[in-house]
């Protein structure tokens, strides 16, 4: 019964985008519905799932439609007085419009797009890169705040999964983001800056039960897996070797994602074990209740005095996340959201 919720983060150049791909084809693959979401400002996850560079470079910016989200996501919600004052980390209340990860709606249709993988199709959405307008008047967290709203309205249902590649290095901290995973992938390369990454995660998510499993990655021998085990110990869960596969989709010469080589296949089913594994340990009260206490901080620290408003009322103390909210939706038919200006 997987249903989940999954990050892949690490240090640039750690291989995590490479990882997050093949763990989306291997979904895929098993004909899993997937949303795939590239976080991260170097987008390249899309150049990963084979898209070449105009349909990378076409792919819509969720950064840039935040008016569109903001107001779809509001619905009805009366205490949300308009999407101007929904923040990043506002949570969803009653009437609020929750996402479901396999309908149809004006987000999807603004910002997602189908790639095939071997003959099954998945969604991808991408935050949108830096420009040269966003310098000096902009961070990069105005652009995966996108993101963030999106996860705080999900409710994704059985046998589906939103994979998420995240921005490099701990930056994830920055908001509430990384309590919004059910799992989240960690890469490590075996080296000490490949490691450091792994230590600042996970002493910032211990306070907040944040399941956490590494991935080793670019591991030559007994002397490279040895040194993940002292530095991670049992958080370590499988290790990834040189793949011919992969070279060949990164010189645009894809082959058939059957034809992956059997170990790194095995590592890619030990993930999805470990996914499937933490399903019964799903919490939607936590869940609910660290998104607000993120809210709550965030509001204090900035979003009170940038909105103009107590946005400590948007709470609603009632109102708790989970699966059996997904038939209160509001229908598509009934009502859809205005297009941003």
């Amino acid at each position: 019964m997987l249903n989940m919720k999954i990050a892949f983060v690490g240090k640039g150049g750690s291989g995590k985008t490479t990882l997050s791909s093949l763990f989306i084809r291997h979904l895929a693959f098993r004909g899993t519905p997937v949303v795939a979401v590239d976080a991260d400002i170097n987008q390249h996850l899309g150049a990963a799932l084979g898209l070449d560079d105009p349909e990378t470079a076409a792919l819509p910016a969720l950064g840039a439609h935040l008016p569109l989200i903001k107001e779809h996501l509001r619905g009805s919600n009366p205490r949300i007085a308009s999407a101007e004052t929904m923040i990043k980390t506002t949570p969803p209340g009653e009437g609020s419009r929750l996402l479901r990860l396999q309908e149809d709606n004006p987000i999807y249709d603004a910002c997602a797009r189908e790639v095939a993988l071997d003959g099954a199709g998945i969604r991808l959405l991408a935050t949108g890169p830096f420009t040269e307008s966003d310098l000096g008047v902009a961070c990069y967290h105005s652009k995966t705040g996108a993101v963030e709203l999106l996860l705080n309205h999900l409710v994704d249902g059985r046998e589906e999964c939103m994979v998420v590649d995240m921005t490099a290095g701990s930056d994830s901290f920055a908001s509430g983001m990384f309590t919004r995973f059910d799992m989240t992938f960690l890469v490590a390369e075996p080296t000490r800056k490949g490691v450091s990454v792994y230590r600042q995660y996970k002493e910032y998510a211990r306070d907040y039960d944040v399941p956490l499993k590494v991935v080793g990655n670019k591991v030559q021998g007994e002397d490279d897996l040895d040194f993940l085990r002292q530095e991670v110990g049992e958080d370590l869960l499988v290790t990834v070797g040189h793949s011919d596969w992969v070279r060949a989709m990164e010189k645009g010469r894809p082959r058939p994602f059957a034809e992956l080589e059997e170990s790194n296949s095995r590592a890619l089913h030990a993930l999805f074990q470990a996914v499937d594994a933490v399903y019964d340990a799903r919490d939607w009260e936590r869940y609910t209740r660290q998104m607000v206490h993120f809210h709550l901080r965030n509001a204090e620290s900035w979003g009170n005095e940038k909105t103009g408003a107590d946005l400590a009322a948007q709470v609603d103390p009632s109102f708790v996340l989970g699966e059996q909210r997904q038939e209160a939706v509001v229908p598509q038919s009934s009502q859809s959201a205005p297009q941003p200006a």
